[in-house]
């Protein structure tokens, strides 16, 4: 398992809903927060490693002995309120950021790994975190709500950089 970057195709698809809770999908699990570690993010969908499955992990500490380690399975956002605009960035778009308008509280219903029913009312950062990860399930990413120009311009970095590696490679 590995994190997929833009413009690999599975960033767009919709995720599709899990029907059950096992071993295999607690292994799944396990080494997306491995590779979130990792990469030192604090989010990750799991259509970021290529997979289409609707669910994310997250921890704000970004660290495994620190924060909460947090299993959104089939999450769904049920009540938005405010709004709040701060600088984004994403694991499948490394070292590019863009500033982001959400609300600033939302209500979110999911599944844990336990396969318990969870409704969690958050802010701030985790309120973010959990729109971002969100919208990778629904095959949005944060530069989808910048302007065109913003938006353009880190498009343009990225295939400057894929051309740049497959330079790098050809020799």
């Amino acid at each position: 398992m590995e994190i997929i970057f833009y413009p690999h195709l599975t960033l767009r698809h919709r995720s599709k809903p899990l029907k059950r809770v096992d071993a295999a999908l607690r292994k799944v699990v396990a080494e997306m927060f491995e590779l979130m570690y990792e990469a030192n993010g604090v989010g990750l969908a799991a259509n970021q490693v290529n997979l289409p499955l609707r669910l994310f992990v997250c921890n704000l500490a970004a660290q495994p002995d620190e924060g909460e380690q947090c299993v959104f399975i089939n999450p769904v956002i049920t009540s938005r309120k405010g709004a709040s605009e701060r600088e984004e960035g994403c694991l499948s778009l490394p070292e590019l950021f863009g500033s982001v308008k959400r609300p600033e509280r939302v209500t979110v219903e999911a599944y844990s790994l336990e396969g318990k029913k969870i409704q969690i009312d958050t802010s701030g950062m985790m309120a973010r975190v959990v729109q971002h990860e969100i919208d990778h399930l629904s095959g949005k990413l944060f530069v989808d709500y910048l302007s065109s120009l913003k938006r353009n311009k880190i498009i343009t970095r990225v295939q400057r950089s894929e051309e740049h590696t497959s330079e790098l490679q050809s020799l």
